[in-house]
């Protein structure tokens, strides 16, 4: 793990991404916030710190809509019409909206150093950062019953996903080499983006199966196989560099393929209504998981918190998988879908915003500048949002299922809200060492 460190005692002034800044006492951390002017160019100093910034936000604004609606309803509420079902909606942005702007922001950053290539520059990213962030708002905008917005921001959200597989591409093409997880997470950008045009076709007016379509390949075949490729190649390295002599890093060759290939199966079986199957790859990919999970020795992880988050986060995936496989069996035999959807946000908000937190804190901490640590605040959120997880599942089987979605929904903005503001604290001021970035 590489070694960050807070700086020594420094005072006066520096120039951070061309930003002046006065220095604190101590710490080294900013007493004088850039100004306005100056925040586009630090904000631009680095792909991670732009796209983290569209992504926190996304994180509040995401949840706040869908909170409101939820509220709204139950308590009798009148609220804007959503142009399209809001559940949908929901999924959508969450989707192809809040999670691929973190996404981005990390392959943007990452992909040029996995293939030894020159770091992407703003001409790359930035359009990036206007089409996706932008489009993003305006199509959250036209949920308010404003129809136009929501297909302006689709559109934009299309033209800023095909700026980032052009500048990813590009690195690909020019390296030469096929690094297994660059080409693993391309491939799952490729499918978001059909996936991205199939719902715009909704939109549109194309048949509902379009918006089936695109719920299902932003869950199994974008989010889930870049997630798992990720932490395929990140995990175990990151516990080798903290745990050292007698930590063994297992990343297998055979792993991607075996993911890809359950995955395309149990998307087949998905998109063609086979519900009652799906145990039969759901509960294999529940013990993929799960030995990924043993083979990376969690017993040896448990410091620093950082990388015991990880190993936590991650173990809500054969978790969530081996829910799917006893939802499954149960409508093939019994003939009920007794589970609801508790199974899909076990993977949802159980593994992805776990492991988004996980992530995030230690890109962030690294990238500006300060400790490799957990911290209180990124603690607090992730054992809020374990909470928030176990309360959306109870929903499915609680008495007033409509009142604890709306707890769940409440519940993630009070648990998000101050690793947020931390987080965006981060990204609009200079780093603390003074580095460029």
């Amino acid at each position: 793990m590489d070694k960050n460190v807070e700086p020594g005692p420094v005072r006066g002034s520096r120039s951070v991404a061309g930003v002046t800044i006065v220095v604190g006492t101590t710490t080294g951390t900013p007493a004088v916030f850039p100004s306005l002017a100056e925040l586009p160019r630090l904000l631009a100093a680095a792909p991670h710190r732009m796209m983290f910034f569209a992504g926190a936000s996304a994180v509040i604004v995401s949840m706040l809509w869908w909170a409101c609606f939820l509220g709204a309803g139950y308590f009798s509420h009148v609220f804007p019409t959503s142009p399209i079902p809001a559940g949908w909606a929901h999924a959508i942005l969450t989707q192809y909206g809040m999670l691929p702007l973190f996404i981005f922001g990390f392959l943007l950053t990452v992909f040029p150093r996995w293939m030894g290539q020159p770091a992407l520059t703003k001409r790359h990213y930035v359009p990036v950062f206007v089409g996706m962030f932008g489009g993003y708002l305006l199509a959250h905008a036209g949920l308010l019953d404003l129809k136009p917005l929501l297909v302006a921001g689709l559109a934009l959200m299309l033209t800023g996903w095909i700026a980032a597989l052009a500048a990813l591409g590009r690195v690909l093409w020019r390296s030469g080499s096929f690094d297994r997880h660059a080409l693993s997470c391309y491939l799952a950008l490729l499918l978001g983006a059909c996936g991205l045009v199939a719902f715009f076709a909704f939109v549109l007016g194309a048949p509902w199966q379009f918006a089936f379509v695109a719920i299902k390949l932003g869950t199994f075949g974008l989010l889930l196989p870049i997630y798992f490729t990720v932490g395929h190649r990140m995990i175990p390295f990151f516990s080798a560099s903290a745990v050292g002599a007698g930590y063994r890093a297992v990343t297998p060759r055979w792993s991607l393929p075996a993911m890809w290939a359950l995955l395309v199966v149990r998307l087949t079986l998905e998109l063609t209504h086979r519900f009652d199957w799906l145990w039969l790859v759901d509960a294999p990919l529940a013990l993929f998981f799960l030995m990924h999970w043993l083979a990376w020795q969690p017993w040896k992880c448990l410091q620093p918190g950082l990388l015991a988050a990880l190993y936590l986060a991650f173990a809500w995936l054969p978790l969530a998988f081996g829910l799917f496989a006893v939802q499954s069996l149960i409508l093939r035999f019994d003939g009920n879908f007794v589970l609801g959807r508790a199974p899909v946000h076990a993977l949802t908000v159980g593994f992805f915003g776990s492991m988004l937190v996980a992530m995030v804190t230690r890109v962030t901490q690294g990238h500006s500048g300060r400790p490799l640590q957990m911290g209180a605040i990124p603690w607090l959120t992730f054992g809020l949002l374990q909470l928030v997880t176990l309360t959306r599942i109870y929903a499915e089987v609680a008495p007033n299922t409509p009142l604890w979605l709306v707890v769940a929904a409440f519940g993630w903005l009070i648990a998000f809200l101050p690793w947020v503001l931390r987080s965006l604290w981060i990204f609009v001021t200079p780093r603390i060492d003074g580095k460029p970035g």
